[in-house]
């Protein structure tokens, strides 16, 4: 019914830069917020950014002046510009949606796309 698609990911440099694509597609009514999580290898999934539906944005911590999360509503795509990367960004990234489809809310899942950073 719905597909999240992330692209974007790959190798970079300490300090250097990635931006993620996020592309949602299927029987959509609507998406409410959307959001980034990452998970490194023997760690748990952590939320990274957060938009909502109306705009408002969230940020872990750890990536806060660095990252930034953006939406484009009119394609159903989210972003996530990573900037001054670290090592400790290396991970893999997945977009979450709430979608509404057929008059029902459900939360969506990407794939995941591979982030490293090297020092």
């Amino acid at each position: 019914q719905v597909q999240l698609v992330e692209s974007g990911g790959g190798l970079a440099q300490a300090g250097g830069s990635l931006r993620l694509s996020c592309a949602a597609s299927g029987s959509i009514f609507s998406i409410n917020a959307m959001a980034w999580y990452r998970q490194a290898p023997g760690k748990q999934r952590e939320l990274v950014a957060l938009i909502s539906g109306g705009g408002a944005t969230r940020y872990a911590e750890s990536v806060k002046g660095r990252f930034t999360i953006a939406r484009d509503n009119t394609k159903n795509t989210l972003y996530l510009q990573m900037n001054s990367l670290k090592p400790e960004d290396t991970a893999v990234y997945y977009c979450n949606a709430d979608c509404v489809v057929a008059g029902t809310m459900s939360d969506y899942w990407g794939q995941g796309t591979q982030v490293t950073v090297s020092s």
